[in-house]
């Protein structure tokens, strides 16, 4: 050891050794660095998941909320001044659902989500998807519910085309890719290509949502009404996620005589 402390004979012999033992460590931290680095990846993973979950039920409520600017932009100033000021149009409450069943039969057409009472869910209130209208809850649980869809042979909706006002309403086929409005005389003013939103009669869907575009028209002499076809504008059999409206009707104001 003195001579080794004074004269370093023995450094190539401990570099040599620490060359022969470093794989030796190396087998050793294999288990703690694995660990290490399998925890970061799967922290990253997690955070990932949860972002891009917030994203996405973000931009549902943003493409729910642009559904609504969009009637604004194509109605005329008289709508405007009968519904009041544009902002009381999108005040509207949100709940994000998500589907846990689907029912898309032709005699049955409903979804279920799961939202229920516990969330405030009840019967009667409106379910739209990023794009439209999809239906109404039918039933509804403490923790699920029961969506009827617009496309439900039983289902009835009230709209208005958004070019010229006209309301009307719009009833399921039983097909997920069809509605159709039976109470038209032949000459109404309706066109290949109008829009139809919910007009807000009846209570139950707010005003101003998109739900299809017309189709088909044909006008028969001798029938007093026309036959007229819409295309649902929501993703009916391919949403995941809903969206449950709830109305937030202003007080009118009152005044002093």
């Amino acid at each position: 050891m003195i001579w080794d402390s004074q004269y370093a004979y023995l450094q190539q012999a401990r570099s040599a050794l620490t060359v022969l033992a470093s794989p030796l460590r190396l087998i050793a931290e294999l288990p703690v660095t694995a660990n290490l680095n399998i925890q970061s990846w799967l922290t990253n993973r997690y955070q990932l998941q949860d972002a891009n979950t917030r994203l996405r039920q973000h931009n549902l409520q943003l493409q729910a909320r642009l559904q609504k600017y969009t009637t604004l932009q194509a109605e005329n100033q008289h709508l405007r001044k009968l519904l009041g000021s544009s902002t009381d149009l999108l005040s509207e409450r949100m709940l994000i659902a998500q589907l846990s069943a689907i029912d898309l039969d032709p005699h049955q057409q409903q979804v279920m989500i799961n939202k229920g009472t516990h969330d405030g869910a009840f019967v009667g209130q409106a379910v739209l998807d990023a794009a439209a209208v999809m239906g109404q809850i039918k039933q509804v649980t403490p923790f699920s519910a029961t969506v009827l869809l617009i496309t439900d042979a039983n289902h009835a909706l009230p709209v208005q085309i958004v070019r010229n006002g006209l309301r009307t309403i719009a009833v399921g086929t039983g097909r997920i890719d069809a509605l159709e409005l039976p109470y038209l005389p032949d000459h109404t003013d309706i066109r290949v290509g109008d829009q139809l939103v919910t007009s807000g009669l009846g209570g139950t869907f707010p005003a101003g949502y998109p739900v299809a575009t017309i189709t088909r028209i044909d006008r028969q002499p001798n029938q007093m009404f026309a036959y007229i076809q819409a295309e649902p504008l929501a993703y009916l059999d391919r949403s995941r996620e809903v969206l449950l409206v709830w109305e937030d009707k202003p007080m009118l104001a009152r005044h002093t005589p």
